[in-house]
């Protein structure tokens, strides 16, 4: 015999299966929860912008149909995804009372959430890979980052992306979840959801935070091998101005690799039990919503091509305007 009470499931056993979770987000803030709304509907509003900005300059300037800025592009349609996994039902729940999410609803959330998240990763380890061949290969990229190899690759880091987050998910929501249906977090993260299940969870814990090294710790490692070469290619550049320019083209990736791999490392790298909500909290804002509003903003910025690109997708349209 089965009975239904609210968020709950009592089976024959005894036992309280829970079907739904209650995301507790910022619900401690009070009031302050409305100024929260409009300012991160401002910072999602911007990431949208500026990803379909980047995206859209890639696609219409020719000079910009390099596999650097290829990665680029396939970066921004990520990360658009990702934050849209997230942010939507951040906003609603913090103009809601009822921030409930169903069983399946928050292991779909966290599925698309990681394996947008850990595609990123990939996609920025392969862009490290990229300049290292650019800079220190000079004249065997076009064959070493040939548009086919760069579409495999892009390929792989989806399809490796989704395949570890499907993983850990499986690690995750394969547990029992008895009575407490508390998420303390505005998202299903994994840490606040595994801290639920009424079972231990050690060996779980540990082979996610295997996937966690394998998903952060060896991409960075390519990455700062990369850069190694990179620099010890660029301190043999005799010309200031060629150093300079070397030195340009990696400042944006380097950038958005610290802030990433930072914020990701300090949530994902470290056992459940330290997991401390408000601080906690606050790092995933960093690298949900920083992270994307700063990769376009970089790029844009630091960049030259892409700046310069900008201006003459917007001069074209001007012109077709007047005319």
């Amino acid at each position: 015999m089965t009975t239904v009470l609210g968020s709950k499931v009592i089976l024959a056993e005894n036992v309280t299966m829970v079907t739904e979770f209650l995301l507790l987000g910022f619900s401690s803030l009070g009031e302050i929860q409305l100024a929260l709304f409009v300012v991160f509907l401002f910072l999602y509003l911007a990431i949208l912008s500026g990803s379909v900005t980047i995206i859209s300059v890639i696609h219409l300037d020719k000079s910009l149909h390099t596999p650097m800025y290829f990665f680029l592009g396939i970066l921004s349609t990520s990360e658009t995804f990702y934050t849209f996994v997230i942010l939507p039902k951040m906003l609603v729940n913090l103009l809601s009372v009822a921030r409930i999410i169903s069983f399946t609803c928050c292991a779909l959330q966290t599925f698309f959430f990681l394996g947008f998240a850990i595609t990123n990763c990939l996609l920025l380890g392969l862009m490290g890979c990229d300049r290292y061949a650019a800079i220190c290969h000079p004249l065997h990229y076009p064959i070493l980052m040939s548009w086919q190899v760069c579409g495999k690759l892009a390929a792989a880091c989806a399809i490796g992306g989704f395949l570890a987050s499907l993983t850990v998910v499986n690690l995750v929501f394969s547990l029992p979840f008895c009575s407490a249906n508390k998420v303390n977090h505005y998202f299903c993260d994994i840490s606040p959801v595994i801290r639920l299940a009424c079972t231990n969870t050690d060996v779980n814990e540990f082979l996610i935070f295997i996937c966690g090294v394998l998903v952060l710790v060896v991409p960075f490692l390519f990455i700062c091998v990369s850069y190694l070469c990179i620099l010890r290619t660029i301190l043999k550049i005799p010309s200031a101005e060629g150093r300079r320019k070397a030195f340009s083209t990696c400042a944006s990736h380097l950038t958005v690799v610290i802030v990433h791999y930072g914020c990701a490392s300090f949530i994902y790298l470290r056992p459940t039990a330290n997991y401390v909500s408000n601080k906690d909290r606050l790092v995933t804002v960093t690298y949900t919503i920083v992270t994307p509003l700063l990769n376009p903003v970089v790029y844009s910025l630091r960049n030259k091509d892409v700046k310069l690109a900008i201006r003459k997708v917007l001069g074209k349209k001007g012109s077709l305007k007047l005319n």
